[in-house]
């Protein structure tokens, strides 16, 4: 499959995007920099589209800004004026710097986190929080410190993208309880948010976070646990489709990924080798009736990234997403 970089297929895409094609006209939105009509695409994209080369004006700026970030405003406007087409996607797709981690922002006596003074960071904190209160006031700290990330916006995709991929790769705090796990989750999208979609894959994957949201913690040869398995390829991949894969490529992925545990302490991911299930795992011909040579020992955990390699062979995968 041909590849292309991001900054041209949003090029391609702009050329939909910006012609000149009859639309519905709604009444004007309170917002001036709302959108004063619904965007018109002729055709789903694809790699075949030709570079844009029409107006490259206010209009065509205003509709490429709401749509990569949360909104436009005349300051956005202002600061990317007089710029290409090319100069402004390049300056999209440029990832914003791993920003300041969330505060202890309380000194209440009655909320008081034992283990991080006011105004330091609980990130790296060993052990969870000193009562439920505390970590309560941590999860509300993550929770603001996020959304004044995305309320004071870089002029890039940073902050939608970390949002799509929370999206997509879904989890919730409640289930797994501790912040340190929501930060760490968040920290992996962020990292990846403009990056390989197979590479953040396989990160999410083993992820603390996730490995306690969808039971991968609890994976193991004597109890396999289908739930990542099955979310893996009907949610987060190839997509839910009664052609596509079967109820045996779920239990033999699950299979492959036993033994996966987590340091509570570290909030960090390992691997128990006694906990793996060493057979051969085959798949059905949706996946060319591939199989995942059982490995034994620390080589068990390569198995992980077998599958991922194997998922990532089916163009439903991007097709889907």
């Amino acid at each position: 499959m041909k590849q292309i970089k991001r900054s041209e297929f949003l090029g391609n895409v702009s050329e939909s995007a910006f012609a000149s094609e009859k639309v519905n006209v709604h009444e004007a939105p309170v917002n001036e920099f709302a959108n004063k009509t619904l965007p018109h695409f002729s055709s789903r994209s694809n790699t075949t589209l030709n570079p844009y080369t029409g107006t490259f004006g206010n209009t065509e700026l205003s509709h490429l800004i709401r749509r990569t970030l949360f909104g436009v405003t005349k300051a956005d406007l202002t600061a990317f004026s007089g710029m290409t087409l090319d100069q402004v996607l390049t300056a999209l797709l440029t990832a914003s710097a791993t920003p300041t981690p969330p505060l202890n922002a309380y000194n209440d006596a009655n909320f008081t986190d034992a283990d991080i003074p006011t105004g330091q960071t609980w990130i790296n904190a060993l052990g969870n929080a000193n009562s439920v209160n505390a970590n309560n006031r941590r999860k509300g700290s993550f929770k603001f410190w996020w959304i004044g990330l995305m309320i004071n916006q870089e002029r890039n995709l940073t902050e939608k993208m970390t949002l799509f991929w929370h999206n997509h790769f879904a989890t919730q705090v409640n289930v797994f309880g501790d912040a340190r796990y929501a930060y760490k989750h968040h920290a992996m999208l962020r990292a990846n948010a403009l990056g390989n979609f197979k590479t953040l894959t396989r990160l999410v994957t083993t992820d603390p976070a996730m490995l306690v949201y969808l039971n991968g913690n609890t994976n193991t040869k004597n109890a396999p646990n289908e739930n990542y398995g099955r979310e893996l390829q009907e949610l987060f991949t190839v997509g839910k489709n009664p052609q596509q894969y079967t109820e045996d490529d779920v239990k033999a992925a699950a299979k492959v990924l036993t033994g996966w545990k987590i340091d509570s302490n570290a909030i960090t991911p390992y691997f128990d080798s006694n906990k793996h299930d060493t057979n051969d795992k085959v798949f059905s011909a949706f996946y060319n009736n591939t199989t995942i040579t059982g490995q034994s020992g620390a080589n068990g955990a390569l198995e992980t990234d077998h599958l991922i390699d194997m998922v990532f062979t089916s163009n439903e995968a991007a097709k889907n997403y």
